[in-house]
């Protein structure tokens, strides 16, 4: 069976990864090793599980270098020690027994399927008593080339089976919450592109991979469950910022040619919108703010972490 090196990134949440690691102890692929990469967690580590199969691998950054740059860090502890695929999986998440067998396997069903990825649902799983139990966060993801990103196809309806049509489905972008990526491919495509820091990192890759002749699936029959990230809060000020930022990062190396000049008329349309919100809208400020930061450090040529965020 391939080699598996799965990289959780850890970012003060170490009780999440607990529950993630004991989720992995029940998954039913034996050929695996675990690589925790802390990014400058000021919290203690837990306690590995009680029974746990394989050696842990704890890696310590002394800061926190982003989802980019953290996961790179365990990709390059798993090449170095003869990894045949690497999976990046969300320190938030809790798998299905069969998920990791599911995924290899339909990866390795053809040599040109470089990146697969699971069913997400949003936690907890099915069978607990929730509204949620069924309710998806992600059934692969497609392009929106009128916002620049890639989004989560399915995102937020009950699953009816209506993504499960094939076992293996091609997918232009799947996310980095658990993303099984074959070393043959990143040996072609390279690590995760540091320049965002936080946040288009997965639809980079995703698309580089495209562009190099790999395919990337979407496989419904693999499920994990999200809890979706307590560390970085949706709608905060660097949110909006690194959003703000990395959309016109990432629109300026992959869009077509005939979506480039809208993508600086929308960025000037929305300068404008935010210098009325910092003149008349006081409430909008600290948003406006955020948004203009963005735009401008885009064409500042300012990339990665913005050090000087509060």
């Amino acid at each position: 069976m391939p080699r598996v090196f799965i990289i959780i990134l850890n970012w003060n949440n170490w009780p999440d990864v607990s529950d993630c690691l004991e989720s992995i102890k029940n998954n039913d692929y034996p050929n695996y090793q675990v690589v925790i990469v802390d990014n400058g967690s000021k919290d203690q580590p837990p306690t590995p599980p009680v029974g746990w199969p394989t050696e842990i691998k704890v890696i310590y950054n002394r800061e926190n270098l982003g989802f980019a740059g953290g996961n790179n860090v365990g990709i390059k502890y798993a090449l170095d020690h003869g990894a045949d695929y690497v999976l990046l999986l969300n320190d938030d998440t809790i798998v299905g027994r069969s998920f990791l067998s599911k995924l290899v396997a339909a990866a390795e069903s053809a040599p040109e399927i470089g990146l697969a990825g699971p069913k997400i649902y949003f936690y907890p799983p099915a069978g607990e008593a929730s509204e949620e139990k069924n309710k998806i966060w992600s059934a692969g993801g497609e392009l929106n080339w009128l916002r620049n990103k890639g989004t989560l196809r399915g995102w937020g309806e009950d699953d009816g089976g209506q993504y499960d049509s094939l076992a293996v489905q091609e997918m232009p972008h799947l996310t980095g919450c658990c993303l099984l990526a074959k070393t043959k491919a990143i040996e072609k495509i390279g690590l995760l592109s540091e320049d965002y820091f936080l946040y288009y990192e997965d639809t980079d890759w995703c698309l580089k991979a495209g562009k190099a002749g790999y395919r990337r699936v979407f496989v419904p029959e693999a499920e994990i469950w999200h809890k979706v990230s307590k560390s970085a809060v949706a709608e905060s000020l660097s949110y909006i910022y690194y959003h703000v930022r990395n959309g016109l990062l990432f629109a300026r190396k992959f869009s077509p040619v005939y979506v480039k000049p809208f993508v600086h008329l929308d960025a000037l349309g929305r300068t404008i919108k935010q210098i009325v919100k910092l003149i008349f809208i006081p409430s909008k400020r600290a948003w406006g703010r955020a948004i203009l930061l963005g735009i401008t450090d885009f064409y500042l040529g300012r990339k990665g972490k913005y050090e000087n965020w509060h």
